[in-house]
């Protein structure tokens, strides 16, 4: 596992077998993401009797295969995620897990864990004919992407992940009450939406909310739980990206899963991801990490580097958690332009 510094568009070295520390910071450079594109084939893949998955395909049809895995759980893909892959050589497939986004139906958490999103990619991976693909995903899309890689490894050519959450209950609370530590105004918006007498246990509050059939009850919920999560993901305070938190079908898709996964303890034994990292030892990867991410602090992102020896580890060091800050996204488009020519 090599580590380093990183804000500008410098080309991934390959691993080295001992920990290095750059000493120099350079300056951030602006890089726009490629330019936007438009699936050349989208479709709908019925995973069960009652849930519904959307996905596309974009870029070179001949193309290096590339999986992007969306956040949350339950944010949803959009076209700017397309936007991280060279169209010319990569063929980009997208889309929207259990509940979220266009997949139907939007918020339905029976039959929704981890196995089964695990179980729907490799559904989707056949129904394309892909053998195997490069895997990108950031945020909880860092944690499907693990959970994927470590049942299949032998399906991923490289991971390119962002923003690390290991499902560990550490980082749920974290996540809960934690980040008053940095956001104290943000969380006691999300704290104070709830009476007193609930606030001892934020997440069975929100939870019973969000699960409310009511809409009134549940999209209200699910407004304040997004923009506290939209709130704490940037450096530096961005009213764009708390809007776009607070769109109802982000919001609802986003908190009401995320709240599930979280109250059911990610599905999956604890510390399971960390523990497992060893099935990676074959796969190359890039793991891409703002020093001050607080929505998933750095720590994790650490651990993980230091137990997946064959991943470059890049820290940029004025970023916070999104993936669209400017040190963030430069990092990972060199990390997929690093990958374009695998396959």
């Amino acid at each position: 596992m090599s580590q380093r510094l990183c804000a500008g568009p410098q080309r991934p070295h390959h691993p080295q077998s001992q920990f290095n520390e750059s000493k120099t910071v350079e300056a951030v450079v602006q890089i726009d993401l490629y330019p936007d594109i438009e699936p050349y084939e989208t479709g709908w893949l019925r995973v069960d009797d009652r849930h519904t998955m959307y996905w596309e395909q974009s870029g070179n049809r001949n193309g290096v295969p590339a999986l992007f895995l969306h956040g949350g759980p339950g944010s949803g893909a959009t076209p700017a995620h397309r936007r991280f892959f060279d169209s010319s050589h990569y063929r980009i497939v997208v889309f929207d897990q259990r509940g979220a986004g266009r997949s139907t139906p939007l918020g339905e958490l029976t039959d929704n864990t981890t196995g089964h999103l695990v179980g729907d990619i490799e559904a989707l991976r056949k129904r394309l004919g892909i053998e195997r693909w490069l895997v990108f995903g950031g945020s909880w899309g860092s944690s499907l992407g693990l959970a994927y890689a470590e049942a299949h490894p032998e399906r991923c050519l490289a991971l390119v992940l962002r923003g690390v959450f290991l499902c560990r209950q550490s980082e749920v609370d974290w996540f809960m009450i934690g980040m008053r530590r940095i956001f104290p105004e943000a969380w006691r918006r999300f704290a104070e939406y709830l009476p007193p007498e609930e606030r001892h246990d934020l997440l069975a509050g929100y939870y019973r909310r969000l699960t409310d059939p009511s809409p009134d009850v549940h999209m209200a919920a699910a407004r304040v739980w997004s923009q506290y999560e939209g709130a704490c993901s940037t450096l530096r305070p961005n009213p764009e990206t708390v809007a776009a938190f607070g769109d109802p079908r982000v919001a609802l898709g986003l908190a009401r899963i995320e709240a599930h996964y979280f109250t059911n303890r990610m599905f999956m034994p604890e510390g399971q991801l960390l523990h497992d990292a060893h099935r990676l030892a074959d796969i190359p990867g890039v793991i891409v990490q703002g020093r001050y991410d607080v929505v998933c602090p750095i720590l994790s992102a650490d651990e993980l580097a230091r137990a997946w020896p064959k991943s470059d580890y890049i820290i940029v060091p004025d970023a916070g958690h999104s993936a669209m800050e400017p040190g963030i996204r430069a990092a990972l488009l060199e990390a997929t332009n690093h990958f374009r020519n695998l396959g």
